[in-house]
């Protein structure tokens, strides 16, 4: 071999040699960071929301950002729950979630997750990311007259959807349910006050597919150790927490009610009687006045949404696993016939009513016996006065009069 031969091969060992120190060189750095970094509180530490925590209760409230989600979302909060609000925002906004975010800005309070619970896929996700301690399952489409038009929307919203969240639950090992029902599940009852035992049946695609999950539900929980809370709500009406003070910056960080304005001919009559008052729409429609009823008229329960949340926290608080509660969640009181009367006051305005034919899948009275409630779960409604609640709905109305996309300062009061 020659000089020139020999002179390469050295060379050439020697940059293999300088090659393969700077490898282990870079690794022994990468070795000694990552020792540091587990080291580090900060690199152990996972997202609360993915851990357990002694004395927490994480709370997932699916529609969290939807009118009566959001309410329950806030309660909860106050109440030092951890909170995972998911929503696809179809019918809930994010301006309420924004509100909640504001409120409570703490780290390991309130989360929020865009997804579809259509999605088994992304809703497993959610749950194996995710250390729930129960599920509040808010999310539906909730529009009796839409419903007719559009069934099948509402038994994949509804039915199909509940079915994937208690799928959801089952396999993460989820075991509480809090199921926000509806009193459309009785129908037309020949007998009223409606109790939890009265017949289920249902006469509108909404009442049917809400039926359907209940059933779903129950049927699960015969083979299971879960802990089942059915809550069949009767008429939310347009109010909101009576929790804070007057000040104008509480008055700000209030929720209210702002629906899409092509869903509000579909929405409750107390959010349409103010929409009438402000002129967004030429006035109330009173859809059915030939009724079995004294002015025939439809006879409604309404139920301010304070004491309807309420009633949900009782519930999660006296689940217990293996059992399962139903109950009526209602007044026990026809105030339906004073509310137009009490809105005019209010508002000042003499709001035109338009009398129309009926509106399809509707029923004539509905008003529930609240006894069971009382009796198990130590639950009354609080806030029965229909001018007091609507007066301060009317007041978050007037200060964002464009929903959550603008609202106006005005001086205490």
């Amino acid at each position: 071999m020659s000089l020139g031969g020999k002179v390469w091969i050295t060379w050439t060992r020697k940059t293999k040699s300088n090659y393969v120190g700077k490898i282990i060189l870079a690794a022994a750095l990468t070795a000694l960071c990552i020792l540091m970094l587990k080291q580090s509180p900060s690199f152990n530490s996972r997202s609360p929301f993915s851990n357990h925590e002694p004395g927490v209760t994480h709370v997932l409230v699916t529609g969290g950002a939807g009118y009566i989600g959001s309410h329950a979302a806030l309660r909860l909060l106050k109440d030092s729950h951890r909170v995972t609000v998911v929503d696809n925002l179809s019918r809930g906004n994010m301006g309420a979630v924004k509100v909640l975010q504001e409120l409570f800005p703490e780290p390991g309070r309130l989360q929020f997750i865009y997804a579809d619970l259509g999605n088994a896929k992304a809703v497993n996700k959610i749950f194996a990311e995710n250390a729930f301690d129960a599920v509040m399952h808010f999310a539906a489409v909730a529009y009796v007259g839409e419903s007719t038009l559009d069934p099948l929307k509402y038994y994949h919203n509804i039915t199909s959807n509940t079915l994937v969240v208690l799928e959801a639950m089952a396999a993460h090992g989820v075991k509480t349910l809090i199921y926000s029902s509806t009193c459309a599940t009785y129908g037309e009852p020949e007998k009223m006050p409606i109790t939890e035992e009265t017949p289920q049946l249902p006469i509108n695609p909404y009442g049917k597919a809400k039926k359907m999950a209940e059933d779903i539900i129950l049927d699960f929980h015969k083979n299971s150790n879960m802990a089942i809370m059915i809550l069949r709500l009767f008429h939310p009406h347009v109010s909101f927490f009576h929790y804070f003070s007057l000040s104008v910056k509480t008055q700000m960080a209030r929720l209210g009610e702002a629906p899409r304005p092509e869903l509000r001919e579909h929405g409750r009559i107390s959010g349409a009687c103010f929409d009438a008052a402000r002129g967004i729409i030429p006035g109330l429609k009173v859809r059915g006045v030939d009724y079995k009823t004294p002015d025939g008229t439809c006879i409604r329960d309404y139920i301010d949404v304070t004491d309807l949340v309420d009633a949900h926290v009782k519930a999660l608080e006296k689940a217990m696993p293996g059992k399962v509660g139903i109950y009526n969640v209602g007044t026990g009181r026809d105030q339906s016939r004073s509310l137009l009367r009490h809105v005019r006051r209010l508002t000042g305005v003499n709001i035109k009513v338009d009398f129309l034919p009926r509106r399809p899948g509707d029923y004539a009275e509905v008003f529930s016996d609240p006894s069971k409630i009382l009796l198990e779960l130590n639950w009354t409604a609080q806030y029965t006065d229909l001018q007091k609640s609507l007066g301060i709905a009317w007041r978050w109305q007037k200060l964002h009069r464009n929903g959550y996309g603008t609202s106006v300062t005005i001086a205490d009061s």
